[in-house]
């Protein structure tokens, strides 16, 4: 059994697909879901990583955890993890705990530090900004077909969710991965202006890029975003290190095929967009 927290976003819905078709049973674990989420024969358990004893019966019988970086105990729920019987973990974590140690990150570098130290087999996959994100846009794409966003020449290899869940898959049910730290992200760097111009192909209409001021774009994150986290997102899309903007060969390295480019991620999603 295969425990599967963050179940019904971008990477775990995804992840839960991949471990089905593999043949892997699985509990699928967010703090609302129930069976019509989830693919037939797909145990659902309603947990909150914010809650390490809500987590104990999603935990029953299972080898292998895939932990977001969500709640302050990290600690607490591979304990619990551990008294289980999970023997292996892996971490979704984030790129800027690498190249932008502190600050907005620190939060993300403590889950790591927890895993490290969890006497667990443990792996640990740092995202790039995925290719997800674009779904911000995709109500002003539908009512008029334009897209805005800051920095609108800085390029990012941004990283399709799906190949993030598909190293996921291979770290949780491969050998070869205890102790590995992977760096996921596309094939190859994007400008907002052409993730924008890529939609438009993909739907068949041109979209019309707006670029934003630093101002406008903080002024829109800090809605849904907390301070130090706008600051960091800011920080990485318009002056990336030089990290931050380097293609990773380790989709390629885990999963044997190249990392998918973002002009796939939006055809494959174009109806979102219509």
């Amino acid at each position: 059994m295969i425990v599967v927290t963050g179940a019904t976003g971008n990477v775990g819905r995804a992840l839960v697909r991949e471990l089905i078709e593999a043949g892997q049973q699985v509990t699928a674990v967010a703090r609302r879901i129930e069976a019509a989420n989830v693919p037939a024969g797909v145990r659902s358990v309603a947990a909150d990583l914010g809650d390490a004893d809500s987590l104990s019966g999603a935990l029953s019988g299972a080898k292998a955890l895939f932990l977001l970086v969500a709640g302050e105990d990290p600690a607490g729920v591979l304990a619990r993890a551990k008294a289980a019987g999970v023997a292996r973990v892996v971490l979704l974590s984030s790129q800027g705990v690498g190249t932008r140690p502190g600050g907005a990150y620190a939060h993300a570098a403590g889950f790591e530090q927890a895993v490290a130290a969890s006497g667990l087999e443990f792996t640990v996959l740092r995202s790039g900004g995925m290719a997800s994100n674009a779904f911000a846009w995709a109500e002003p794409i539908r009512a008029h077909r334009t897209a805005a966003a800051p920095f609108a020449e800085v390029g990012l290899p941004f990283v399709d969710p799906d190949d993030v869940a598909a190293v996921a898959a291979a770290v949780l049910t491969g050998d070869g991965h205890d102790g590995a730290t992977y760096v996921l992200t596309g094939p190859e760097s994007t400008t907002p202006r052409q993730r924008a111009e890529a939609i438009g192909r993909a739907i068949g209409e041109p979209v019309t890029f707006v670029e934003q001021t630093r101002e406008q774009a903080h002024a829109q994150m800090s809605a849904f975003m907390l301070a130090p986290v706008v600051e960091g997102t800011l920080s990485i899309l318009g002056e990336p290190t030089e990290a931050e903007q380097a293609v990773s060969p380790d989709v390629e390295r885990v999963l044997g095929r190249p990392a998918t480019p973002f002009a796939a991620w939006a055809t494959r999603n174009a109806a979102a967009f219509r």
